[in-house]
């Protein structure tokens, strides 16, 4: 089983992160940030990650340490999940609609962390959610997970649907990177034979 579980805790956060990556997409979330735990519920289940994510931060101050961190221990998460690699497909990428909004994420699990963010959010804020910390989430993802990533807002008018976008194409990219692949069974996707 590709599973993990994973206790962080700060002077800022207090989080836990268990996933299973070759779950059906069940999630029990709660971040004391509602929309946040909307857009893991897409990752979830657009993945089909079976995600548990409980996270007490200092949302008197803002919403920021609590985005970033569950972001960070979620990718920690996956890095342990996904072990040597061995037999994964690697790459993923999806393009996902709603309504006006298009967005596309492609990912790799490289061993190497890197960001590329492209979303010209139409507004600030969706709710009550600084639509600018999608990107210090995301950013805390790829760091800790070691994967290149590129997010790319193609076109959109409702900032709600931008982010979800993203995250739907997230949960589609990383359930395609994860898949095994019976024709690579036991191999590192990598002519390195590392990652």
């Amino acid at each position: 089983m590709r599973t993990a579980e994973i206790i962080r805790n700060t002077n800022e956060t207090r989080i836990r992160v268990a996933v299973n990556l070759d779950g059906t997409g069940v999630q029990k979330l709660n971040t004391g940030v509602p929309f946040l735990d909307h857009m893991l519920d897409q990752i979830a289940r657009h993945g089909l990650i079976d995600l548990e994510v409980h996270a007490e931060g200092d949302l008197h101050i803002d919403a920021h340490h609590t985005v970033e961190d569950v972001g960070i221990t979620l990718g920690m998460a996956l890095a342990k999940a996904v072990g040597d690699k061995a037999g994964m497909r690697r790459y993923g990428h999806a393009y996902v609609p709603l309504d006006e909004a298009l967005s596309r994420v492609v990912v790799d699990f490289s061993g190497r962390p890197g960001l590329q963010f492209h979303v010209p959010f139409t507004r600030a804020r969706v709710g009550d959610f600084d639509v600018d910390l999608t990107i210090e989430f995301f950013q805390g993802l790829v760091n800790h997970a070691l994967i290149t990533m590129h997010i790319d807002n193609l076109r959109g008018v409702n900032a709600h649907h931008q982010c979800e976008t993203i995250f739907k194409a997230t949960g589609r990219a990383l359930r395609m990177a994860l898949e095994l692949d019976p024709r690579s069974t036991g191999i590192v996707p990598s002519t390195k034979g590392v990652l």
